[in-house]
């Protein structure tokens, strides 16, 4: 299947969904909950052309050409991420999404918790039977595991990206956490990488009614229901993969 273009772009349509319908949900709980502190029409007008970009991805039918939407509709979301961010903004100033190595104290925190996902959805791939290095949206390099990257990118703005906001909004970690390295790199210390590493155990314990199976579960398991929802498909027991919706 991994090597048919028109069931690489089936799927690979479905995750873009995810990814774009989770990242404007981040975004209009932001306007919705903290009116008062940040620019509503900056981010009204981030999360109407993400509505677009849903749209445009209806009617995509290369794999090509979804990875442009869903790199048009990155760009967009991070454009307006620095708004997020309601306090310690100058500590966490965030202009745009750097990585290898990243520039700034969010995008390191964003990097890190990006690694933790990736390690979850391996791991719950290969345990449904499915190899994480045979992916649909992210093309095949050796060492790279693409599969994982495929399934992590609707799950970025739940796990992550609402989970980075949190410890820096209220607090839970701060800038003296974080260090430049000669290279220009920033890197998180060990205290700092601890306290990230419990509220991402914390977090996996909260519980929420999952979008497709309508059932309790903890967010720690979203991972392995998407693995093997996506097992499930490529076996022939469903007619399409569900994205998580979150909302």
């Amino acid at each position: 299947l991994a090597e048919d273009a028109v069931a690489c772009a089936a799927i690979a349509r479905n995750l873009v969904l995810g990814k774009i319908a989770n990242s404007r949900m981040v975004i209009d709980r932001a306007v919705r909950d903290h009116a008062l502190l940040v620019d509503v029409a900056a981010l009204r007008a981030a999360a109407d052309d993400l509505k677009a970009s849903l749209a445009a991805c209806q009617s995509v039918e290369s794999v090509e050409q979804l990875r442009g939407l869903e790199g048009n509709a990155a760009s967009r979301y991070f454009s307006v991420f620095g708004q997020l961010i309601l306090h310690q903004r100058e500590s966490f100033r965030f202009e745009a999404r750097t990585r290898r190595p990243p520039q700034d104290k969010m995008n390191a925190l964003l990097s890190f918790l990006y690694t933790l996902l990736t390690n979850e959805v391996a791991s719950a791939l290969e345990a449904v039977g499915l190899d994480p290095y045979v992916g649909f949206l992210h093309t095949d390099r050796p060492g790279r595991p693409s599969l994982a990257l495929d399934m992590i990118e609707e799950l970025r703005p739940v796990f992550a990206d609402r989970l980075a906001l949190s410890l820096v909004n209220r607090k839970q970690i701060d800038g003296k956490g974080f260090v430049q390295k000669e290279s220009g790199g920033v890197i998180m210390d060990d205290e700092t990488r601890k306290a990230v590493l419990s509220a991402w155990q914390k977090r996996k314990q909260e519980e929420i009614v999952h979008p497709y199976l309508k059932e309790r579960i903890p967010f720690g398991l979203i991972p392995h229901v998407q693995a093997t929802l996506l097992a499930r498909y490529l076996r022939g027991d469903l007619d399409t993969y569900p994205p998580f919706f979150f909302s």
